[in-house]
């Protein structure tokens, strides 16, 4: 039942394009948040290949989706969920990432998972790096070399603290978990994402 009404709160949210997906992908993208949040159990690898699936669904605006599932995916700074291998990915918060964004710390790195004509539309959080998970989730485990000539700029160095997020929470959890499993050892995810930093007034960079 609840997976249900997760999926009916999913479509109204990503509108049209959601709407004429089958029923069983829906109810799939809707279980995976569910899964990683309740469960904490998630697959990364699993995660990707529903988020490539249903990718085009994830539109650049802004919508009230955080208004329904943000219970789920904003969490106080102090949580920490957890993948399967049961290593803790640091959670942070709106507060937390704006202080980031104010007072730069080279050593900690923000990247935006979404896709590339997401970020076109909608803009970026003031500093993030775009590695697309959903289109390019090798991206920490290939060379620094073919990362370069893919991106144009140095991936984060496995040393490095990186903090990922989406649109609202559930690429960044899959990602996050690609890159423990590439050897990234200080992990962060921003759950609320870009619909909780747009509807915070987060400064926006084009």
């Amino acid at each position: 039942m609840e997976s249900r009404r997760a999926a009916v709160s999913l479509m109204q949210a990503l509108g049209p394009s959601a709407r004429t997906a089958s029923p069983a992908r829906v109810r799939a993208a809707a279980q995976l948040p569910l899964r990683q949040y309740h469960n904490h159990t998630s697959n990364p690898r699993h995660a990707v290949q529903l988020l490539q699936q249903s990718s085009t669904a994830y539109a650049s605006r802004p919508s009230s989706l955080l208004s329904r599932v943000g219970p789920r995916l904003t969490t106080a700074r102090s949580y920490y969920s957890t993948d399967a291998e049961s290593k803790p990915s640091k959670i942070w918060d709106f507060e937390a990432l704006q202080e980031l964004t104010t007072s730069p710390n080279p050593s900690v790195t923000i990247i935006d998972v979404r896709e590339p004509h997401e970020l076109q539309g909608s803009g970026r959080i003031p500093g993030a790096l775009n590695i697309p998970v959903g289109s390019a989730p090798d991206s920490f485990h290939i060379s620094d070399e073919e990362f370069e000539d893919r991106f144009g700029y140095p991936r984060p160095a496995p040393d490095a603290e990186v903090v990922f997020y989406c649109r609202a929470g559930v690429r960044s959890r899959a990602a996050a978990g690609l890159a423990r499993e590439a050897g990234w050892k200080k992990v962060g995810e921003y759950p609320g994402s870009w619909l909780d930093w747009f509807e915070k007034g987060g400064k926006v960079e084009r």
